[in-house]
């Protein structure tokens, strides 16, 4: 994991196709750590041989309930030799799969608000790299055919050093979607809406086919599918607090 350390950025856009991702406006978050790189097949087969399909602690109660109703017992690419290599990032789960792995680690789900800091910093990158479309930089348009080994772009981190922010997954966040959110939550450390019916993520993915998708600011949701969606697009990757989450005021 790497520390995105506290203090302000400037979150969403004022310019671009998409009205969900305004207003441009400032957020103060407290730091947090980040995973490197988006969690893999290796990592989530430790949950999977521990059991972590069949313990309820680890997941909330509709989570539970839809892995029963669906007879859940691994992703839904498991063992599809295209998509389950050990390196690769872990694809084929849901949002409550990912929560539910989070809390395994002892880790939770990044807000929204976290992963677009880690993704763009305070200098409002477009892209993790830079403000410049480089498809050499990302496992995305128009190249991509399949997730690759995380951490295979190592010049497209992001401005912390977060490897895989652009393409290769989307990733799940832990915010409720809100078409509107932006202009009513909270500057400080904002949560996401209280409730909803759709989940976010971000990011991009391999089978994105234009690079705005892959922009920092670009917001995805499950478009009225319940968030249970598993398809090979989409993985997630984790954070947690850090142990001094407040800016150091100087002597």
């Amino acid at each position: 994991m790497v520390l995105v350390p506290a203090g302000p950025f400037w979150m969403g856009t004022g310019v671009g196709p998409q009205a969900e991702a305004r207003p441009r406006h400032r957020v103060n978050l407290d730091a947090y750590e980040i995973d490197i790189y988006e969690v893999t097949n290796a990592r989530f087969a430790r949950f999977v041989d521990a059991g972590g399909y069949a313990t309820p602690a680890l997941w909330n109660a509709a989570g539970w309930a839809w892995k029963m109703r669906h007879h859940i017992t691994q992703p839904a690419r498991w063992n599809d030799p295209r998509w389950n290599g050990p390196t690769q990032p872990v694809v084929g789960v849901s949002w409550y799969e990912a929560e539910a792995f989070a809390r395994y680690v002892n880790k939770r789900l990044l807000t929204e608000a976290e992963w677009e800091k880690a993704a763009r910093g305070d200098d409002e990158r477009l892209f993790p790299w830079g403000n410049e479309w480089d498809p050499t930089r990302t496992n995305g348009p128009p190249d991509g055919r399949v997730t690759t080994q995380v951490g295979s772009y190592p010049t497209g981190v992001s401005p912390y050093g977060v490897h895989d922010l652009a393409g290769n997954t989307w990733e799940w966040v832990a915010d409720w979607y809100g078409s509107g959110y932006y202009a009513s939550g909270p500057a400080d450390n904002p949560p996401g809406p209280a409730s909803g019916t759709e989940r976010v993520f971000r990011g991009g993915s391999w089978f994105s086919s234009q690079p705005v998708s892959l922009s920092t600011t670009y917001r995805e949701h499950t478009n009225l599918y319940e968030f249970g969606v598993r398809d090979e697009m989409t993985g997630f990757r984790c954070a947690r607090n850090s142990r001094d989450p407040k800016p150091v005021t100087p002597a």
